[in-house]
This record gives structure tokens, sequence and C-alpha cells, in this order.
């Protein structure tokens, strides 16, 4: 009977909202006397989800209250009422539920569609932090983002002011509480999971165009996952357990350390997790004093394992034996699993979010730890394409926003955009890139064409493979032969000048060494002839033949097959290859590997450069690779980077056009680290031009 009435009542709460809703539009399109069908739309499809089960924990647990209602702290997720009433829909204060909700409502169609929530755009998360541009899956990330945060965690600590090894009556377990999935899809935009200081985190999970959002992959009304969407990519998905297999080709590292690098990253997790919980008992009971087991289902789920068993026994289940040793290490690890375990569908909303919450939990115990666990076969952090938790993405956070001069590379929207119109505005944020990055069509995984690449200094370039040529587009630097010249024009050689400033190549600008002076990503001296194209085999000749597609790691193997004077056993053994045997760098040593013979030639000119700055400018000249404007001033003339020399306002400004054109290629080879293998003649020359420019010591070398 009550079953009935809570329908009833629901059906009428939702035929009259409905009718509120529909009067408004109709009469904005011209109906004098609009008639309310009583249809109820998707009332089917509604009734069969989590939001219509009011004989649920999460619509009866307050039944036996007394008063039996809904508590403020509670009624916007667990009553349609109190949600409407956080929005401000009923007249009250938008933002807080001012009053608790009555028992036996649900989550009805008036929760989500009324209109407060027609223009709903943002969601301010349990951290603070003000998520915006959402769209409509702001509705549901009122109720999936949790209860608890990083900044909670922090706080909670705070508060009890011990060391982090220290018991503390005042510390207690923190919820993050069920199913914040956007919590976990957000990553670090959000710091729902607790983010250790020193470490970078993953974003918003970008996944592909219409299936970015809640509802982009979920049914709004069944809530089911749009399973035969998922099909359409992901080979072999036939149920929603099948999806548990699926592993995106970007993702290349093990990341739970087991040597499986095939499985789903639903497997990833569950072993990650099994690695910290372990973990969590043995720091509970060797630091804490102690030991503590964990239950899911029965709160307050982190317990006292009375019988140290390793197990949750039927006589320690509850809140009276909740676990009460907590450390601020202890809580960090043990909020951070509960946050892997109550979001499910973790592996498919921020996967990589999750696994960097889980290992960087089990390196913090590991510090307190008389034997740590072995990580050394784990991984945090993919490949650099899809290293979405590193500066590459993450520099622009706190703009919102990746101008237009930096989307191209830095964005997974930029590239398709370039080469779809030529031009590039600014993009939000990425996560890494996307399939659809270098992809035209995400099903079938083809690539888009492209026939040749303009660089920097203007030439262009067809390296005879379309997928050499898509790499080109962002491995060419971002500086060139002809903007030096540009920036310098007729200012005399030894003069400073305030109009010079450091032009910077940027980062990896292979493809223009590999072309060498046709594309001349270097500064090329007039009256120096430099080296072309580096013809390599006919094996090795493409971006793709040396490197892996999604990986991005050098085939050492391929290298090995042809380079067999020396042992090549891994990547770093690539150093050693030497396949001409003059003294570049007229050190004495012919047998060196090429990749010596460069770092010798770029110790040399930083060594010319500073003597020069010192000696022409007036002013030391110091270089830290890591601290932009990279060339800052040597304060105190020791010839290294101090503590506080590295600072962008110390930033070097006595640049005469000879020092400029010394830095601007020391630069340009310090930051493409695999110069001596993509065109080694190419760099040693510019390297070598540079120092002989500034009078630095030449004697010994020999020009390729």
């Amino acid at each position: 009977m009550r079953r009935n009435l809570v329908f009833v009542l629901a059906c009428l709460t939702v035929t009259l909202g409905l009718a509120l809703i529909a009067q408004p539009v109709a009469a904005q399109e011209g109906v004098e006397d609009p008639t309310i069908s009583p249809t109820i739309p998707y009332l089917e499809q509604w009734q069969s989800s989590a939001h219509a089960a009011f004989d649920t924990e999460a619509f009866r647990h307050w039944d036996g209250d007394d008063p039996a209602e809904v508590p403020v702290s509670c009624a916007k997720c667990h009553s349609s009422a109190g949600y409407q009433d956080f929005l401000g829909v009923d007249g009250s204060e938008a933002g807080v539920v001012d009053s608790p909700a009555p028992v036996n409502t649900v989550v009805d169609c008036v929760a989500c569609h009324n209109s407060v929530t027609a223009a709903k755009d943002s969601v301010v998360m349990p951290s603070g932090i003000e998520l915006t541009g959402l769209g409509g899956e702001a509705r549901c990330m009122e109720c999936h983002q949790g209860r608890e945060s990083k900044v909670s965690v922090d706080a909670a600590i705070a508060n009890a002011a011990v060391d982090d090894d220290a018991v503390s009556a005042d510390l207690g377990f923190r919820n993050i509480h069920y199913y914040a999935a956007a919590a976990t899809k957000y990553g670090t935009l959000a710091q729902g999971g607790y983010e250790y200081e020193g470490n970078t985190y993953d974003a918003n999970f970008d996944h592909v165009e219409g299936y970015e959002t809640c509802v982009g992959c979920h049914s709004p009304h069944t809530l089911e996952i749009k399973l035969e969407a998922c099909a359409e990519c992901h080979v072999d998905v036939e149920t929603v357990e099948d999806l548990r297999d699926v592993r995106m080709a970007g993702s290349t590292v093990d990341y739970d350390g087991d040597g499986d690098v095939d499985e789903g990253i639903y497997y990833e997790i569950v072993g990650l997790q099994e690695t910290l919980y372990q973990s969590l008992q043995t720091y509970a009971a060797d630091v804490a004093g102690a030991p503590i087991a964990y239950d899911s289902h029965n709160y307050p789920y982190f317990v006292g394992d009375l019988n140290g068993n390793g197990e949750v026994d039927e006589d320690e289940v509850g809140g009276g034996n909740a676990y009460a040793a907590w450390t601020p290490r202890l809580l960090r690890a043990a909020y951070n699993y509960q946050v892997s375990v109550k979001d499910p569908g973790q592996y498919a909303h921020g996967g990589k979010y999750i696994i960097q919450l889980l290992h960087d939990s089990i390196a913090d115990l590991n510090t307190a730890l008389a034997e740590p666990v072995d990580m050394t076969t784990a991984h945090r952090i993919d490949a650099g394409h899809f290293a979405g938790s590193e500066e590459a993405f993450r520099h622009w956070d706190a703009e919102g926003v990746v101008p237009g001069s930096c989307a191209k590379c830095h964005t997974g929207t930029g590239l398709p955009m370039f080469l779809a119109e030529g031009v590039t505005i600014s993009q939000p944020p990425s996560n890494g890139l996307q399939c659809a990055t270098c992809h035209n069509d995400v099903q079938e995984f083809t690539l888009h064409e492209i026939t040749s690449v303009t660089f920097p200094s203007g030439a262009v370039i067809d390296s005879g493979d379309p997928e050499s040529n898509l790499c080109l587009n962002c491995h060419q630097g971002r500086e060139s032969t002809v903007s030096v010249n540009r920036l310098i024009g007729d200012t005399p050689d030894d003069e400073t000048s305030e109009s010079l400033r450091f032009l910077n190549v940027h980062y990896f600008a292979a493809g223009a060494t590999r072309f060498g002076t046709e594309a001349k990503g270097a500064y090329e001296y007039a009256g120096k002839e430099y080296a072309g194209f580096f013809n390599h085999s006919r094996m090795a000749n493409q971006c793709n033949d040396c490197h892996g597609t999604h990986n991005l790691e050098v085939d050492y193997v391929l290298c090995a097959d042809c380079h067999d004077d020396i042992e090549i056993e891994s990547a770093e053994d690539l150093a050693n290859i030497r396949y001409y045997f003059d003294d570049w760098d007229g050190d004495g040593d012919d047998v060196e590997g090429l990749a010596g013979e460069v770092d010798t030639l770029i110790e040399t000119l930083y060594a010319a450069m500073q003597a020069y700055a010192t000696s022409q400018a007036g002013v030391g000249i110091v270089y830290d690779s890591h601290t932009y404007p990279y060339f800052l001033n040597d304060t105190n003339g020791n010839g290294v980077v101090d503590p506080e020399e590295l600072d962008r306002t110390n930033g070097f400004n006595s640049w005469t056009p000879r020092l400029l054109r010394g830095a601007y290629n020391y630069q340009y080879a310090s930051k493409d680290p695999g110069a001596y293998a993509h065109n080694g003649p190419y760099i040693i020359q510019v390297l070598q031009d540079s120092i002989e420019d500034l009078g630095g010591d030449v004697p010994g070398m020999i020009r390729p």
C-alpha cells in the first residue's frame, strides 16, 4: 500500500511540475489555451532507475528516526524536496538546504526538470572549487560529487596538530560517500581525492566527442550505460562487465606493477587497491599500534581488527568498533582507498586519477614502513602524449583556457582544428591528447592525411610519410634562423640592445633537427654550410619507425640489429652509438658515443657564453632548463644557478646579437635530448659554430 501511495504522490508531483514548466513555454509559442498532456515522458524508464527505488536504503534510511525525516545534511540528494530546497526552487536561499525533507520521496522528475536546473551550468565541489561550463551534467554532479575532499582531510589533520605518524584522538575517518563519479571524472580540477603535496594529478577525463558528460554515457532516466555506443569503438563489449577489460591504446605502462600491460584499467586499479590495503594493514599494526580491517558495506567501514586476522569478523562490525588509532598518514591513505572503492565505475570515469591517488598513498605509507612495498615496476604517469597530470597539459589550469599560440600541441582538440582550418584559437585545457587528436575516425582509427608541413622558418616539407607529417606539426619547434635574424635586425654583433630578448625554440624540436638546414630550426651562421635531412636507414627513416606510436619509446631492439658493434640492451645504450670516427668535440676521445660528443660541445658552448657575457655585456649569465625564462642573471658571479636566482624577474636581459645566437643554439640542443640520433652532424655543426662565434676554445674540433 505504501509503495502505491508513494508512486501516486510522485506522479502528482511530476505532473504538476511539468505543467508549471510547460505553461510558460506554450505561452511563448502563442498558444492561448495550452493543454497539458497527462502523459509523463520517460515514466517507465525512470521507474526502473535507482532514482525511483523508494524501498532502498538511499530513501528508507531515516524511517525509524524520530521524527521520521531526511536531515538537512542528507536531504539534497536523498529527496526531491531537499534537492529543490538546495536549488532554491521553493523560494528559499539557493546553495543550502534550509529544513529537513519528508521521507517517502524519491528523486523524481521535478528534481531535475525545473526552472533552475534548466539554466544550471556550474557546481561547487566539496573542496570549494567551482566547476563551470558544465551544461546538463551539472544536475548530476550536485549529488555525485562526494562529501569530502583534499581540503577537508587537510583541515582535519591541521586541527589535530600532530606529526604524520602520531596517533590522535582528534582524528576520525573522513568518508567520501557513495558514487562520487564527478570527483573521479574531474580529477585535480575538483580535488575530490587526497592529492599529496609535490605531486601533480590528472584532470577531467576527456573521452570522445559525444561521450564526455554524465548523460553522454548514461541514460538520464534509467541511469544505465549506453553500452551499444561503447561497443562502437571498444571491441568485444557486450555487457557492462566487459567494460572492465577496456584499455586505451595510450595506456602503455604497467600501473600496478604486476607485469600485465594488456589487462583492463579496472584490473590495474584492483591490483593497486590490494597493494594499498595490505600497506594500510601493515602500517596500522606496526606504526599506529592497532590492527585495522575494512568492510565496504558496513559503516564506519574501517574497524579495529580485534583478533588480528586481517579480516572483518561478525563481532567486529559496527560503530562500536570504529577504528580509533588514526594518524595523519594513515587517514590520508585510507581516505584514498575509500575514494577508489566507493565509485565502482572509477576505471571509466577517471581511472588514471584514481591510479595516481592509490600509487601516491602506497608511496607515502612506504616512508614509514620497516619493509616498504616494492613499487619499482609500478607506474603512475603515462607516456608524454597521454601524461595528463604533467606541466605540458596542466600549465593553464588556473587560467582555464589554453591560448591559441599553444593550443595546437598542448590540447587534444587544437591539432584537428589547425588541420581543418589552418589556424588554432584558444581551447579548454585537456587531460593529454585524445584519440581524435591524430585519428580522423575513432572507429576505424584512420589518421589525418597530411601532405606537407610548414616549419617556423617558412620551409614547407613533406617527409614522404603522412604519419611522420602528423608528428612534425608539433615536433618542429617554434623559432628558427629566420626569426632570430628578424629579431636581431641590423644591431651590431657585440652591442647590448633593449630590443633583444631570448627566443625559445621550445621542447622536442626533433623534426627540425632531422631535416637540418632544410628546416633551419637551429641558428645557422652566414657563410657556413649545414647538413640537411639525416637519411638513416630504410627500416628506420620515419618517426614511427623508431618510436612507438603511443608509448613514444625508442625501439632499441631495431637499433641493435644494425649497431652490433656495441651492446644494446636498453634505450640508454643508444647513447654509445657512434657512426663516424672523427673527434668532433676535441677531447681526444674518438670512440665515445655520439651523445658524448654532443654533450661535451654543449658544455663548451655554455662556458663560452658565460665568459662572453661577463667580459662583453658585463653581466654574468646562468641557465636552468626547468625555470622560465631559462637564462638568468648570475647575481653573485659564481657561475651556477642559486635558489635565490630562480625567479623570472631575474631573467637575463643584457643580450647582444652574438650572445643571443649562441644561447639560442644552446637551448636548441638542450631541448632535443635525442638530437645526436635525429641528426648528429647538424647539431654538432651549429654547436661548433656557436662556440667559434663567441670566441670559445675550438682547437682539435673537427667539423662534420
